[in-house]
């Protein structure tokens, strides 16, 4: 074993000891410096490379820039240089005796904080009624004002139209009428005045208008168009003597009628068509087929009050009153 020892260490030696050794020994270690140990040249710090984005030169819609990341034509990439700028504009805007918010901890404003100031003068709003509430309760509402429609249907009749109006009272003892209404028309005829009465009235002259006045005048002048009232409700005595009792218009029980408008335009005057020829028998046949619907009916045979017009009411339906 010694022998070969020998030769294994006879050839190590003969081959490092043919190479010559001319190469010389680092001046600095290749060890990394301790820390705390400043460098001995400055360090250069190289950022990562950006990757890069693809570019269509020939796009027709190309993104737009960020608005908020802009300020006046520079690209602020750095946080603390942008509380920076943003701090120095507040204490700028501000007076020096006022607390300067810090901005540490809320992010770059490029903007002002201020709300736009609001005009001077509003559109005007329309007003909504508002319900009044008293101890739980909704105040009543204050009924709409009645006005007279030929389109309106009262008494529950569709061939009577007027106007439904609110109760009528009176300081006279026996005057007034608690379901009044105002008729315009019956059956197609129209009333001129507009009379108020009450609807066992109205119903009453619809009756003789249809079974006694409209076959009374037949084809005659094309029929009857209207008819001119004289009076209606009126709060008075008959006649209006002093002392009498309550006269039948004041309580809407009455309606008087004067004259007989046809189509072409003729007129049938209770005063001056009474006595005359050709419309007296039609007058006379009208009088005769009202005593039925009407209990009262008086005319120019009656007394002088009544030459002018006839007198209906719907009082002594027992014991008709015709004269």
């Amino acid at each position: 074993m010694g022998k070969y020892n020998a030769l294994f260490g006879a050839v190590i030696f003969s081959v490092f000891g043919a190479v010559s050794v001319d190469a010389k020994a680092p001046a600095v270690s290749l060890r990394p410096m301790p820390r705390g140990v400043a460098a001995t040249e400055p360090l250069t710090f190289v950022a990562p490379r950006q990757p890069l984005a693809p570019v269509f030169y020939n796009a027709t819609y190309r993104p737009k820039p960020n608005p908020r990341r802009v300020q006046a034509g520079a690209r602020v990439t750095d946080v603390s240089a942008a509380l920076e700028i943003a701090t120095a504009a507040i204490v700028d805007a501000q007076s020096v005796s006022k607390p300067v918010v810090s901005l540490a901890t809320s992010p770059p404003v490029f903007r002002s904080l201020k709300p736009k100031p609001r005009p001077k003068s509003r559109p005007a709003q329309e007003s909504k009624p508002v319900q009044v509430r008293t101890a739980g309760f909704i105040a009543p509402k204050v009924p709409k004002k009645l006005f007279s429609s030929r389109k309106g249907t009262v008494c529950g009749d569709r061939k009577i139209k007027g106007q439904t109006l609110a109760p009528i009272t009176a300081k006279t003892r026996g005057c007034g009428i608690k379901e009044p209404v105002k008729i315009t028309e019956i059956n197609g005829i129209l009333l001129s005045q507009s009379p108020t009465m009450n609807c066992a009235t109205a119903k009453s002259l619809q009756n003789w208008l249809v079974n006694g006045a409209v076959p009374a005048v037949g084809r005659a002048g094309g029929g009857i168009k209207s008819l001119t009232t004289v009076s209606d409700y009126s709060c008075r005595t008959r006649n209006s003597k002093k002392g009498a009792k309550i006269s039948e218009h004041g309580k809407g029980n009455a309606i008087d009628v004067g004259t007989i408008n046809l189509k072409n335009g003729d007129r049938i005057s209770v005063l001056h068509g009474w006595r005359d020829r050709r419309y007296g028998p039609i007058l006379k046949k009208m009088h005769r087929a009202a005593c039925g619907p009407f209990g009262t009916v008086l005319g120019p045979n009656a007394d002088r009050y009544h030459q002018d017009h006839f007198h209906f009411d719907i009082s002594n339906r027992n014991r008709p009153y015709c004269r």
